[in-house]
């Protein structure tokens, strides 16, 4: 072969090398393209589940079956590359069109899963909380057939009865969440706010400890929803306790009629001798009668600059203070007595 054949045959593979580099190069780039296009606007949303123990190829391969994922082996290799193989974790996670595999991938290494909610609302019994929480989606419930002593034990509580020792909020959680879980949560939230307010509370008031003031709380949150009402009727039931007067709540007696109570207190169920019939027992019932917000928590260990020793209600959601039992018995009169009564 002489030196122009040679030449001719050197300049050919040369740019046969650069025409294959340059076609690797286009292919590689446009692999790389895609980690950063945005996935079709056409895809619905729709949920998946990474399971714990899932490999990468597994959540690739449900990500390409959701049509979340053109390219699974692309997808596996920037895994690898970034460190992120034994990175991603369980969870449900919602996709949407308009993400992009390397956001997608990053998504799953945030542990950016679904999140539910529940919200646990003030004047609710601790069994209304439970009810709530077992028709609630993804929860999964562990408590169903245990009594509520049994409840308070397997939650550590120091208390035998649970009532009142969850705090009312809305709290997020996701799917398969245990009951206990969240009620833990709303427990460890109510002692961290109470703990703050019986520290911070106002003088000497009538109370062994911060139970019986969240017992205190928990019957002004039954006597009235409005806040302006709430530091006036936690003064009534301290300056009742301090004189020794009963403290005559109707939230009190109704809880302790429990299913039997229809919509009205009759005479003889002010009379029934009960541990919540605060008609009938001196000071505080044994126990908180339903959740506390932290209104009334503040109230209970805050209450108003006040003479009252009466409230009634007037109907509109609203009540009637006095200083004396004359002038409780003509707003009685006023607001709960028709003019033949």
């Amino acid at each position: 072969m002489n030196l122009r054949h040679l030449l001719i045959a050197s300049v050919t593979i040369l740019a046969i090398f650069v025409a294959g580099a340059v076609a690797s190069y286009r292919a590689l780039f446009s692999e790389i393209t895609l980690l950063s296009t945005e996935i079709s606007s056409g895809l619905t949303p729709v949920k998946i589940e990474v399971k714990s123990g899932s490999s990468l190829s597994r959540v690739a391969t449900q990500l390409s079956e959701a049509g979340y994922l053109p390219s699974p082996t692309l997808f596996k290799l920037w895994a690898r590359l970034q460190g992120a193989e034994n990175s991603i974790q369980t969870g449900e996670y919602e996709l949407e069109a308009g993400i992009t595999p390397a956001q997608l991938l990053d998504k799953l290494v945030r542990g950016e899963s679904v999140q539910y909610r529940i919200t646990l609302v003030e004047g609710w019994t601790f069994q209304q909380a439970l009810d709530a929480l077992w028709s609630a989606e993804n929860i999964r419930g562990t408590l169903n057939n245990s009594s509520p002593a049994e409840i308070a034990q397997q939650m550590s509580l120091d208390h035998e009865n649970p009532e009142g020792l969850l705090y009312p909020d809305t709290y997020f959680y996701t799917k398969g969440t245990l009951d206990i879980e969240l009620l833990l949560r709303a427990n460890e939230r109510l002692n961290t706010l109470l703990s703050e307010a019986w520290e911070s509370r106002l003088g000497a008031l009538p109370y062994a400890n911060p139970y019986e003031a969240l017992t205190m709380a928990s019957i002004i949150e039954k006597e009235s929803a409005r806040n302006t009402e709430r530091g006036l009727i936690a003064a009534v039931f301290v300056s009742r306790l301090d004189l020794g007067m009963r403290l005559q709540s109707d939230p009190t007696t109704i809880y302790g009629m429990g299913d039997r109570y229809a919509g009205n207190i009759r005479r003889a169920d002010l009379l029934e001798e009960t541990p919540y019939n605060t008609y009938r027992i001196d000071g505080m019932p044994p126990t908180p009668i339903a959740l506390s917000g932290e209104a009334s928590i503040v109230a209970a260990l805050n209450p108003a600059a006040s003479d009252y020793l009466y409230f009634v209600a007037r109907g509109d959601g609203s009540h009637q203070f006095s200083r004396s039992l004359e002038e409780h018995n003509a707003a009685v009169r006023e607001y709960q007595l028709g003019p033949n009564d």
